[in-house]
């Protein structure tokens, strides 16, 4: 067992008796899933519009290699420049080379799930520069120096409560802090930060091939603020965030807001065409995205499983997900918690460390059921679990657990062996531990059917 698996079962195990911990996720879960059936009935037809999404999504990966190169000329045309990246490594430094070259200190962002997954507000601080997360929930996770819990809500994992006595401990506001005085407050000091600023950085939610475009999709106004006023904009996003044309926002906006926050549409929408040009009152002076691969190649690679990258990143599935709502964001150890994250992972960080995460399922399908891109997200995970036997990386205990399972379900005599009562020592022996002190192992019947079935009919 690797760490990472180690860490993944000491933690899932801990937060699933944390009442406290399951109350609040119930609760904020159970407003999320309110919201978005009210949002659904919106759609005249959502499978009809789920599948359309699907096969726009299905075309891009075939056609990567063609609509990343137009992205990229249209977007040049206007002024902007594209940086390549390979990895996080690359991309945080070339991210540093732009920063240090304007001689900046100061960066202000917006919410980005990519940049976490790089960690470039680590990378950033190690290299003397301060970063300011703009978007409420990231800011509160920051200043608690904890990672996001969800891919939409960063801080869904606290209580109003929980954030009234963090703010009150930071900036000595009220203990008894109403939501709406949270806000105003954080409102206050994240202001002035906009236009002192001197990098602002985004993430995307989608690139615009034939405009050579990027869209950006928010309630709070603050991407609209990081891309307005810092002299320079950078936005990180993955090469799978791509769509063929501007038309397509018309099906995926609504999309994305409904399955990921409840909303006909979010309330700040924004397509972003390059820096400032002739004539224009406000904008970057200078705007760069960073088109990032980091182990999506390797995804696109794999035939069966690449329809992981057609996901935009809605978290509806970590919402409808029973692991995920007894074991939290953070106990993934990972960008991407949830089904997504758990199918996208093993790819992107490695078989080995990540295996175990295709394991942390029910295999329900409810994930499936709600993904607005239609990603057969249980069936992937089924995939993982294959490849993970394939590439020889599964435990001797489990090799040999499977192998003398095969051979006894190959063959009648060895079925029939050993009496019921045998059959429930060897369960007990070797996969009592394995199974867990919290569930009763299941009880071999003392006959078989086959022995039942001759006593019955001896003739």
């Amino acid at each position: 067992m690797t760490k990472y698996a180690a860490d993944f079962t000491i933690a899932s195990h801990s937060k699933s008796f944390d009442l406290d911990h399951r109350k609040i996720i119930n609760y904020n879960i159970g407003k999320y899933d309110t919201a978005v059936e009210r949002s659904l009935t919106k759609f005249h037809n959502l499978e009809n519009s789920k599948r359309k999404a699907h096969v726009v999504k299905w075309k891009v990966m075939e056609n990567l290699d063609k609509l990343l190169p137009e992205f990229e000329a249209n977007f040049q045309r206007k002024g902007g420049k594209v940086i390549w990246a390979n990895d996080a490594e690359e991309a945080n430094q070339e991210i540093l080379n732009i920063i240090k070259k304007a001689g900046a200190k100061t960066v202000i962002k917006s919410k980005s799930m990519v940049t976490e997954e790089i960690e470039l507000n680590e990378f950033l601080e190690h290299h003397s520069i301060t970063t300011l997360e703009s978007d409420l929930g990231e800011y509160i996770v920051q200043l608690l120096g904890q990672k996001p819990y969800h891919i939409v809500t960063p801080a869904m994992h606290l209580s109003k409560t929980d954030i009234a006595r963090l703010f009150h401990r930071k900036f000595g506001t009220p203990i008894d802090a109403t939501p709406e005085q949270l806000t105003l407050k954080a409102r206050e000091l994240l202001r002035e930060k906009y236009t002192s600023a001197d990098v602002g950085i985004t993430g995307g939610n989608f690139l615009i091939a034939d405009t050579g475009s990027m869209a950006l999709t928010e309630n709070e106004g603050n991407a609209r603020l990081t891309t307005t006023f810092p002299k320079i904009h950078i936005a990180v996003i993955g090469i799978e965030k791509i769509v063929p044309s501007l038309t397509d926002l018309d099906l995926f906006w609504p999309l994305l807001a409904s399955h990921g926050t409840g909303q006909n549409l979010t309330v700040y929408n924004t397509i972003l065409g390059g820096p400032r040009q002739e004539g224009e009152t406000d904008g970057p002076e200078e705007m760069y995205i960073v088109l990032l691969d980091n182990g999506r190649t390797n995804l696109l690679a794999q035939k069966d499983q690449r329809q992981g990258l057609y996901c935009i990143r809605c978290g509806a599935c970590l919402n409808a997900c029973p692991v995920y709502k007894n074991i939290g964001g953070h106990t993934y150890e990972s960008t991407y918690s949830g089904p997504i994250g758990s199918i996208i992972t093993p790819h992107m960080q490695g078989m080995e460390n990540f295996k175990h995460l295709s394991y942390a399922s029910s295999l329900c399908g409810k994930c499936t059921e709600v993904c607005p891109v239609k990603i057969d997200i249980h069936k992937m995970l089924l995939l993982n679990r294959r490849d993970a036997v394939e590439e020889g990386i599964a435990g001797k205990a489990e090799k040999l657990g499977w192998k003398g399972w095969k051979s006894g379900m190959m063959k009648r005599s060895m079925m029939d062996m050993l009496s019921g009562g045998w059959k429930n020592r060897l369960l007990r022996m070797f996969f009592r531990k394995t199974w867990g002190d919290t569930r009763s192992l299941p009880e071999v019947a003392p006959k078989s059917f086959n022995k039942l079935w001759k006593e019955q009919n001896p003739e």
